[in-house]
């Protein structure tokens, strides 16, 4: 359409113009129209995205509050209104303390309050025990070790004494202080600058940039061979495993940060692509458990024993479809929201009771609703629709492989969960400077989550590996799961 069109609009103008004029006009403006009232309703949609009905995460939501206050809403008195924290009936949990007590301190009175004296007797009447977790004046200690070398009096041989365990030679740094430093670099997200702080707050010393840069990267290069083996150890069959990816910025360049999970183990790669030949490289060409992934095409067709997709991301789907204009759009999106949650409810109580015979016989109502369902839409579905509900037909094995299986979860959380604290490490890093720097990442986060999985202190496993790399004689300590 002419975008001068508006200055031609005029009585004067439009009278010279023949009928047929006027009729292709008011045809092109009806088609401007239209054009502009989809690109309304699209832009309509993409504004009430979040992570409920799309596959933004939830850090993403934008908390939409009105500026005016609200009028206080009339309670009703049979229903008073619900204070906050912990609800009646509901079962609490308390501290069972601390499992340790590394010193033990009597108090005893000094004063009598009614006479002035000190005279007590020496057997207590009452003793109240109070356990309390202290940070020591210093917990950083600095020791100077004098290394002495004496001569034997049998032999007349010099011998020089060996340095502890827990240091290494030529190193300013003890192992365990590099791993706590290690920890908070890759698990608590804390930058150079920031540790520097923490370690003059803590112990009154400073540590250069690049003292602290150096130990990062030889963690990374002591936990390598452990990486090496769980790497080769996830290409073997394992159960089910859950994969996923996530974009990460190498100096302004988009790569992808690939995670493969499942409760025992969290195994991170960095990838240049988010390509079927990335997934081949993680896994093999073939892999013969059960593979857990959203509906990325990258997993469709990848030769697995059998695959499970993410219901979740299902959902998502049939919420914005709700929001979308079209026929039965809504209709359509409604019914699937809530044949998906029921799914949800009745595996969840299977997983609590593992209760197989009240499971299966919902499994088979549950199948004869879902393919009535989609009996009933097919052919009344418009293109958005459409997609979604032929994937769940030609897909049927893959979107609920659970309802026979009920030992794989219907979701992708494993995979999910794992690669938060990669985003945010991301967010707070802004990514890596090299590839080689995005590899140690990867490497670093898998030694975290999977000994977070585990129930193993990282601190302890970076400080054997630190170890084990500077002697030989040290087994290296190992990430895969003990079964």
């Amino acid at each position: 359409m002419n975008q001068n069109l508006t200055h031609e609009l005029d009585p004067e103008s439009l009278g010279q113009l023949s009928k047929e004029e006027l009729v292709n006009m008011i045809i092109e403006q009806s088609k401007v129209i239209r054009e502009l009232q989809q690109e309304i309703e699209r832009l309509k949609v993409s504004r009430d995205l979040d992570s409920s009905n799309s596959s933004k995460p939830p850090s993403g939501d934008i908390l939409k509050k009105s500026e005016n206050k609200k009028a206080p809403l009339e309670e009703e008195p049979n229903h008073p209104k619900r204070k906050p924290g912990g609800q009646p009936g509901h079962q609490g949990k308390t501290r069972k303390g601390f499992g340790r007590i590394d010193r033990c301190e009597i108090l005893r009175p000094t004063d009598c309050v009614y006479c002035g004296q000190k005279a007590f007797a020496s057997v207590a009447v009452k003793v109240e025990k109070h356990t309390v977790a202290q940070l020591v004046e210093r917990p950083i200690e600095v020791v100077e070790y004098q290394r002495y070398t004496c001569v034997c009096e049998c032999c007349g041989n010099l011998q020089t004494a060996s340095c502890p365990q827990d240091i290494i030679p030529g190193q300013d740094l003890g192992t365990s202080l590099q791993a706590f430093l290690g920890w908070a670099n890759n698990y608590a997200h804390m930058p150079y600058e920031k540790q520097q702080e923490m370690l003059w707050e803590l112990g009154q010393i400073e540590i250069g940039l690049g003292t602290l840069v150096s130990t990062n990267e030889r963690i990374q290069k002591a936990i390598e061979p452990s990486i090496i083996e769980l790497s080769n150890w996830v290409k073997q069959t394992q159960p089910n495993i859950h994969v996923d990816e996530t974009p990460w910025s190498v100096k302004g360049t988009k790569e992808w940060l690939w995670v493969v999970a499942n409760s025992e183990f969290c195994l991170f790669t960095a990838a240049d692509t988010r390509s079927r030949a990335e997934l081949e490289a993680i896994l093999g060409t073939k892999y013969t458990g059960v593979l857990s992934s959203d509906d990325f095409s990258v997993y469709n067709g990848y030769p697995a024993f059998a695959q499970q997709k993410c219901l979740a991301h299902l959902r998502r789907h049939f919420k914005k479809l709700i929001q979308l204009p079209g026929l039965h759009n809504q209709a359509i999106g409604e019914a699937f929201v809530d044949l998906i949650d029921e799914a949800f409810r009745n595996y969840a109580r299977w997983f609590e009771t593992l209760d197989s015979s009240s499971y299966n016989d919902w499994v088979n109502q549950f199948k004869s609703k879902l393919y009535s369902s989609l009996h009933q839409w097919l052919d009344l579905a418009g293109a958005t629709a459409g997609s979604l509900l032929r994937s769940l037909r030609d897909k049927a094995i893959q979107w609920w492989y659970f309802l026979d299986y009920p030992e794989v979860p219907p979701d992708n959380n494993q995979a999910e969960r794992s690669l938060r604290l990669a985003v945010t490490k991301r967010k707070v890093s802004g990514g890596s400077r090299s590839m080689e720097r995005f590899k140690h990442t990867a490497h670093l986060l898998t030694v975290v989550q999977t000994c977070r999985r585990q129930g193993r202190s990282v601190i302890d496993f970076f400080a054997q590996a630190l170890l084990a790399n500077s002697n030989n004689y040290l087994s290296r300590p190992s990430l895969l799961p003990k079964y």
